[in-house]
């Protein structure tokens, strides 16, 4: 079953259309497949060895991001009373992996990445530039523009060590497999278990089929891994085309027009055109839901 509402907001038709538009872009459907994923990679989180590694894998579009977005709120709301009384801890760090403009993946940029994310800490040990400050007063700090990647990475342990996130939430992480060898490939890999286990901190790999390149290269990291599968729905089981017409009824309900289209009648050519990932029909309805109010039109036809 999809979890969801029926309808939207009806003073919504009084808006102007960039208000509609926002509210149809922000809404996400609770479906079978994100629910299960949640729900496997919090207990993941929660239950594996602080050192772990995550691995979330599914095809481009199926809702990697939605799913990286709700752990990151699950994952706040669970310490949200211990940040009171704590308040150099952070609840999650989450951050998005760049691909590299040529040959092997910057793990220079991604570490400085990661500790703006993390507000830059430990202001002692870098140069600070004058009158940066964060949102609490606090001066904000920056490693010379010359720094090596292993002064970076130092900053980010210890960094780590003292935020103490629950788990590090890298998207796109299938950029981290571009290298231009085998050895780099498993440097690559060796770089995040050491990581994961001199901060204690579990690290969450969101990507495509792609990241199936780390499997096996390392057997100590194979011990201690979880591969949670993220998979798009597929139009020959029946379950799964129930679940599928059920979402495209839901998109349609949700569409702020006066009279919602019937879009689950043209359930298979939504299907063909999205291959059954939910990712790419919001963003293909969102496109055309903006198409639609931007000339005025009552509803969305085909």
């Amino acid at each position: 079953m999809v979890t969801a509402t029926e309808g939207f907001p009806q003073e919504l038709l009084t808006k102007v259309w960039t208000e509609r538009l926002a509210y149809f872009r922000a809404y996400t459907i609770a479906h079978p497949r994100l629910a299960e994923a949640k729900q496997k990679l919090f207990s993941s989180i929660q239950d594996s060895s602080r050192n772990s590694l995550v691995m979330v894998l599914g095809p481009t579009g199926v809702g990697k991001t939605t799913l990286r977005i709700k752990t990151e709120q699950l994952l706040t709301e669970g310490v949200l009373s211990k940040l009171e009384t704590d308040r150099v801890r952070i609840p999650v760090v989450s951050v998005e992996a760049i691909a590299p403009e040529s040959g092997n993946f910057n793990w220079r940029d991604q570490f400085k990445r990661l500790l703006l994310q993390m507000q830059e800490p430990l202001v002692g040990y870098k140069r600070l530039p004058g009158g940066r400050r964060n949102e609490e007063g606090e001066p904000h700090a920056s490693l010379a523009s010359k720094a090596s990647g292993a002064e970076y990475r130092y900053a980010v342990e210890q960094a780590l060590h003292y935020r103490r996130p629950l788990a590090v939430l890298i998207d796109e992480a299938q950029h981290m497999t571009k290298v231009t060898s085998g050895r780099k490939l498993l440097d690559q890999l060796d770089v995040i278990k050491s990581i994961a286990n001199l901060t204690s901190t579990v690290h969450v790999l969101f990507g495509t089929y792609d990241l199936l390149a780390f499997h096996n290269l390392n057997g100590q990291l194979s011990r201690r891994s979880v591969d949670i599968h993220f998979p798009r729905y597929q139009a020959e089981d029946e379950g799964d085309r129930k679940v599928f017409v059920n979402i495209v009824h839901s998109f349609a309900q949700r569409l702020p027009f006066a009279e919602p289209p019937d879009l689950a009648k043209d359930w298979e050519y939504f299907y063909e055109r999205s291959i059954g990932c939910v990712g790419i029909l919001k963003d293909w309805l969102v496109r055309a839901l903006a198409q639609a109010l931007r000339l005025g039109r009552a509803s969305l036809t085909r």
